[in-house]
């Protein structure tokens, strides 16, 4: 038996309660009440949502600031991460959910128009390879705003700009690519989402994603036929049909864009994003892998975070055991997953509330009573 048992902690985010870096520093704590005996490397993930970037920067990736259009238009102050000519941009930062103004849903109206400023900052940053981390998105726009924003025009039956949104998607008569950036031509971009939806049809963005945006039915039914209309549109502009493309529909028709005109390389996020992290690296050698999320259940299990490290973490010959608030999941989903068993806050804390609220320190203590046996048996 080895002296030291050496643990990898790569978790996601606990969504609402913590982020993934701050897991990783739960979960240290609570090792470390376990003694000298075991060792722990923190690489917190993500899957191209929230924390991506983050998660860039712990990896020893530059976090460069810039200030950019909001959901709204509003203009505010983030950050994306460099290394070299590689750039890391999240959706999520710039122009998602979260930077709405008093968290108030605005479907038809809100606009990508800051994420391709985001990647006018890149580019003018030396970025030549450029991942658009797509996740948490407020708008289902088609990536409208990006492009416009990346010199894209695009224009009604009297050669007017349209509105931002999707309220404006159903009046693009005409579309011109030949003032985009020309900085673009020199990029490589890379889609990074956990999203394989088609841009339109039942499982399209309007339909499958524009509930959970505050879009009221008639307003899905609108979205479905201004999302038609631009990728018809597109389409037809750029010889290339991307509407039914796997990831099409990420961040509300984003990943469209992407695909259609800028040529992006579509890649399951988690994947991505470990190849970045270097964890095949980080995981050599290693005893046991401790991932997780807020919650497991069977959306966790297709292509999300853990089943991603699970996977990665199995072709090393490393276990993998993980972690969450809520646990929905069964033992056999989650052998069949990669993931020997996992831990549920929640059997400490039954509370939601107040489970959410103290979820770092049930992290630490989970970790010094009921992760205690598989850490001392996989050694």
């Amino acid at each position: 038996m080895r002296d030291v048992t050496r643990v990898v902690l790569a978790p996601d985010k606990f969504k609402g309660s913590l982020s993934a870096v701050n897991v990783c520093a739960a979960l240290s704590l609570g090792l470390g009440d376990l003694g000298d005996a075991v060792s722990a490397a923190s690489l917190p993930v993500a899957d191209g949502g929230d924390g991506t970037v983050d998660a860039a920067l712990t990896a020893g990736f530059r976090r460069v600031p810039m200030t950019v259009s909001g959901p709204t238009g509003a203009r505010h102050d983030t950050y994306f991460a460099i290394r070299d000519d590689l750039a890391i941009l999240e959706l999520a930062t710039v122009c998602g959910l979260q930077r709405l103004p008093d968290g108030i849903l605005r479907p038809m109206t809100s606009t990508t128009r800051g994420f391709g400023e985001a990647i006018l900052y890149a580019l003018g940053m030396g970025a030549r390879t450029i991942v658009l981390g797509v996740g948490g998105s407020a708008s289902t726009d088609g990536g409208a705003g990006m492009l416009q924003a990346l010199g894209l025009r695009a224009l009604d039956a009297h050669g007017t700009a349209v509105r931002d949104g999707a309220v404006g998607l159903g009046d693009v008569r005409m579309i011109s690519v030949a003032e985009l950036a020309p900085e673009l031509r020199e990029a490589r971009f890379v889609l990074a989402s956990d999203v394989d939806n088609p841009l339109i049809g039942p499982d399209g963005a309007a339909i499958r994603y524009g509930p959970q945006k505050g879009a009221s039915a008639q307003e899905i039914v609108r979205m479905e036929d201004a999302l038609e209309a631009w990728g018809e549109a597109v389409a037809g502009t750029v010889g290339f049909d991307a509407r039914y493309m796997h990831g099409a529909g990420a961040a509300g028709g984003v990943g469209f864009a992407a695909l259609s005109v800028l040529q992006a390389e579509a890649r399951p996020g988690i994947e991505l994003m470990l190849d970045l992290l270097g964890f095949d690296e980080v995981v050599r050698g290693a005893d046991l892998v401790i991932t997780g999320e807020g919650s497991l259940d069977a959306q966790s299990l297709h292509g999300k975070a853990p089943v991603g490290v699970a996977r990665a973490a199995a072709r090393a010959g490393v276990a993998t055991i993980a972690v969450c608030g809520r646990l929905e999941a069964s033992l056999a989903e989650l052998n069949d997953a990669g993931i020997r068993r996992a831990y549920s806050l929640m059997e400490l804390e039954p509370d939601e509330e107040r489970c959410m609220r103290n979820a770092a320190s049930l992290l630490r203590e989970l970790c010094s009573t009921r992760l205690r046996a598989d850490v001392v048996r996989s050694a």
